[in-house]
């Protein structure tokens, strides 16, 4: 499922947090000095519900330019811009700033809205629409679209809601290969829990339970609950507002500007090299050794810039620069920032950051230049991502890699931490690694499969492990297909039901006549304990017009785990095969083999129910024979426990 995080932007008393209100019915204004002076101060966060069921977060920054600080803490983590243009004032100097900064955060989807249409003639708004026009001509809001509303009267919501949706599903997905990073914006308390911090999750996936890094600080914490949108969730991915209970932490521990991520997965520096760009209607050159505020992620950091090929950089220019600052600032390869001119503060430019933990460099060294241009341009990584894309599934190791490349296994190493660090690359299995592109592939593929699967078998909760790994890989070892599957269920595309997989957002759907005889079915079993009457004459228990419908059920229970299919004839309730489990566990425990006759009288039961049990514990490699004994198998340490 896609994550998308849409963000308001413009001056100060221009509607953003009204529009929001009235497109979510959430008041993202929470604070009592916000609602004193009608204006938002700190970020706000709703949710924006769609007609087809999908959902986006929306952040609102404030547009007072002494919240500029408040306002670049929420703008790092959203995928699509609402720039916001109040129709009796038009662009003012935040408005410009604003735009300044999602150009240089790389933000490329968005639209304009021209609110509070209902206080000015329809012929104001047109010069509006021209002055938006111009203003945003060689921006990334050149050419969107731009909707006139009122927040009041609710002229033209509707169709800007449209458009936000037609955004929303046309957004790139976010990174969910990453390990998982979160840029603090809010750090608070809560009464029974404890400590509580909330941000936009920008890569990864994190799940209750995992360990967290709280940086550049260094300690370690588990996550022990997560929310979204106010419900509690097992996991939550890259796009989503998330708010992570830390467990063991106190509110002192952490404050904004703070990131936790994945142990170990992020470095922290006093030195950033980076392409710096001056922005075009800058009103300031920026000069080697000025002083700058650098804004990345929600942390700011004083910081020098040291212009490493000029003495200079002129409104409009860009190059490469080394900024050093002040504190340690836990930052990735690929990152955007935002700087500001030191006095006053004004927003003077930005732009990617290269390397995350350079050595100190001289300026005008050539190499040095070189070294940042390959780096820009990524062509070694290109390189070696090509050769690890060519290898397919098959996961090849670091020395394979290195020996086809002809590279040094340490410097390729370094290299492959920086692909998987950001996403390009995965490690399925330690020290194995996959190209992104070709598990882009593989994705696609799956989704095909088991997407005419559901259609063809609506009713079973997913297609067979063993079915799907032989048609899905060709030529892929056991290990390394199911660790892809097990790649794809962490990333939310697929789950695993039983021995089976499906995709995410399949769930059988009965009728309410097969809900009907889905309860009986269960019923039956569940009183008929391990002694159950074969299927055809469980089907005689049914009407002639039922029985069509019960031999669906029974395969849809079968899939999806609620009954276990011994034999073609013999099906037992799942917690009835669960007890035979724990039995078969117990005497194992105590002894080594095991005879029919044993287990016959262990269960009170037949030789006919006790030898189905055995033999289709056989087939899976639970046990295995020995003559007239049976011995534990290759899968009875992994099968048992999972059941247990």
């Amino acid at each position: 499922m896609k994550h998308v995080i849409i963000g308001t932007a413009g001056h100060v008393d221009h509607g953003k947090t009204l529009l929001v209100k009235a497109l979510t019915g959430i008041d993202t204004d929470r604070l009592a000095e916000e609602k004193k002076r009608g204006i938002t101060i700190e970020l706000g966060f709703a949710h924006l519900d769609f007609d087809d069921g999908t959902q986006a977060g929306i952040v609102d920054v404030p547009g007072h330019e002494k919240f500029i600080k408040n306002m670049l803490a929420g703008a790092g983590g959203i995928d699509l811009a609402m720039l916001v243009v109040a129709a009796d004032e038009g662009f003012m100097p935040q408005t410009v700033e604003h735009l300044g900064i999602l150009s240089l955060l790389g933000i490329q989807r968005g639209l304009t809205v021209i609110t509070k249409c209902d206080m000015v003639d329809p012929e104001w708004v047109d010069m509006v629409r021209e002055d938006v026009a111009a203003q945003t001509a060689g921006t990334f809001l050149e050419g969107k679209p731009v909707h006139a509303v009122s927040a009041r009267t609710g002229e033209g919501l509707a169709a800007l809601k449209e458009n936000l949706r037609e955004l929303v599903r046309q957004a790139s997905e976010k990174n969910l290969r990453a390990p998982f990073r979160l840029p603090i914006d809010r750090v608070f308390s809560v009464d029974g829990f404890g400590t509580v911090v909330t941000g936009t999750l920008i890569e990864g996936a994190i799940q209750v339970g995992d360990p967290a890094e709280v940086l550049p600080t260094g300690f370690t914490a588990r996550v022990r609950n997560l929310q979204v949108h106010g419900a509690d969730v097992p996991s939550a991915f890259a796009g989503q507002r998330v708010a992570v209970n830390l467990a063991g932490t106190k509110k002192s521990d952490l404050t904004r500007g703070d990131t936790i991520a994945k142990p170990g997965s992020v470095r922290k520096s006093l030195m950033l090299d980076v392409k710096l760009q001056n922005l075009k209607n800058s009103q300031r050159t920026i000069l080697t050794g000025s002083q700058v505020h650098l804004y990345h992620g929600s942390s700011v950091r004083l910081s020098k810039v040291v212009l490493l090929d000029r003495d200079a950089l002129q409104p409009g220019e860009s190059c490469y620069a080394q900024l050093r600052m002040t504190e340690e600032l836990a930052a990735k390869c690929g990152d955007r920032f935002v700087v500001r001119f030191y006095s006053p503060l004004e927003t003077i430019g930005g732009g990617v950051i290269l390397d995350d933990c350079p050595a100190r460099h001289k300026r005008g060294v050539q190499q040095v230049l070189e070294e940042l241009a390959i780096r820009e341009s990524g062509s070694g990584d290109q390189r070696l991502l090509q050769a690890v894309a060519n290898a397919g599934t098959s996961l090849p190791t670091l020395e394979k890699l290195a020996a086809g490349l002809n590279r040094d296994v340490e410097e390729l190493s370094e290299a492959l931490n920086s692909l998987t660090a950001s996403g390009k690359a995965l490690e399925p299995l330690p020290g194995r690694y996959l190209a992104g592109s070709v598990f882009d592939g593989v994705w696609a593929a799956c989704q095909e499969l088991l997407d005419k699967y559901h259609r063809q078998n609506p009713l079973h909760a997913g297609m067979k492990t063993a079915e799907l790994r032989q048609k899905l890989f060709k030529n892929t070892e056991q290990a390394a297909s199911d660790a892809l599957l097990a790649a794809l269920v962490r990333e939310g595309k697929l789950k695993a039901a039983a021995d089976r997989y499906a995709l995410a957002d399949f769930s059988v759907r009965l009728t309410k006549k097969q809900s009907g005889i889905r309860d009986r079915l269960l019923q039956t079993y569940r009183k008929a304990g391990l002694e159950t009457p074969g299927l055809d004459e469980v089907y005689g228990l049914f009407t002639p017009g039922e029985q069509a419908d019960c031999k669906q059920v029974v395969e849809s229970l079968v899939s999806g785990g609620g009954l276990v299919m011994l034999t073609p004839q013999i099906c037992v309730h799942r917690e009835v095969y669960e007890d035979t489990c724990r039995q078969l566990s117990e005497h194992f425990a105590a002894q080594e083999t095991l005879t029919l006759a044993e287990f016959r009288d262990k269960l009170s039961t037949s030789r006919k129910y006790a030898l189905a049990l055995l033999e289709y514990w056989d087939k899976n490699k639970v046990l295995k024979k020995d003559g007239d004994l049976r011995r534990t198998g290759p899968a009875f340490s992994g099968l048992v426990p999972e059941i247990l």
